[in-house]
């Protein structure tokens, strides 16, 4: 009976001990975190977050580690964390992080997924032209005519669209990104009619001359008209 006392003592001992032990990894982890925050050091920071997410497993946590991962453009690592599977209930931050991702791995139909629960949610001209965007690649171009109706309709003067085609990243009016996506979308709709999808391309270039994506859509589908209609 008392060997049987003397081992219960230990073990509970034990316990204790080890809890006093973790509670102190936490306040430490927690502390690193917040320092590594002050300093800007992303590596420090997902190095705490995840320390903290094996001492005291947090949903909210895990998000933010995701989206730390997300915003250094490790995209893998971001969605190995949170999965990328489509759920109602995950909180704001964790779906954008699926929907980002997804979309920088280039995986439209799950990305398209995501930011569809993003935009039930939140309706904004920027969902609006993630979807386009999207809907354009899955072969859904009717889908994208509503977002870009959407879009043109509700986009602000101040509201811009960064682009990353060139060698440096560059911003346009987010209403003339619009009426890019339109152009695309009219020449998918009706390859025939291309002077249509020009007229589209041209208003973005209207807003913003310097728009360099525009422009080479443009001389890409003027090159596709037959030399008479070149001349013309």
């Amino acid at each position: 009976m008392k060997r049987f006392a003397f081992t219960t003592i230990l073990i509970f001992t034990g316990f204790w001990g080890w809890s006093q032990t973790n509670e102190a990894l936490k306040v430490h982890y927690e502390n690193f975190y917040n320092e590594m925050r002050l300093q800007g050091d992303v590596n420090g920071i997902i190095n705490a977050l995840t320390h903290l997410n094996v001492i005291a497993p947090s949903q909210q946590r895990k998000d933010t580690l995701a989206y730390v991962y997300m915003n250094n453009n490790q995209h893998m690592q971001a969605l190995n964390t949170i999965g990328i599977d489509k759920n109602e209930n995950d909180s704001d931050l964790a779906v954008q992080v699926k929907a980002v991702s997804l979309k920088a791995l280039n995986q439209p139909k799950r990305a398209l997924e995501q930011f569809e629960i993003l935009h039930k949610r939140n309706q904004n001209p920027y969902l609006a032209y993630e979807l386009a965007d999207l809907k354009i690649q899955t072969g859904d171009n009717q889908g994208a005519a509503a977002n870009i109706e959407y879009g043109i309709a509700n986009s602000k003067d101040d509201m811009k669209y960064a682009f990353f085609e060139r060698q440096q990243p560059y911003e346009v009016p987010l209403k003339a990104a619009f009426y890019h996506l339109q152009g695309l979308m009219q020449y998918n709709i009706d390859k025939d009619d291309i002077d249509k999808a020009i007229a589209s391309i041209d208003e973005a270039l209207k807003l913003d001359p310097n728009f360099n994506l525009a422009s080479l859509s443009k001389q890409a589908l003027q090159s596709r008209k037959s030399p008479a209609e070149t001349e013309e």
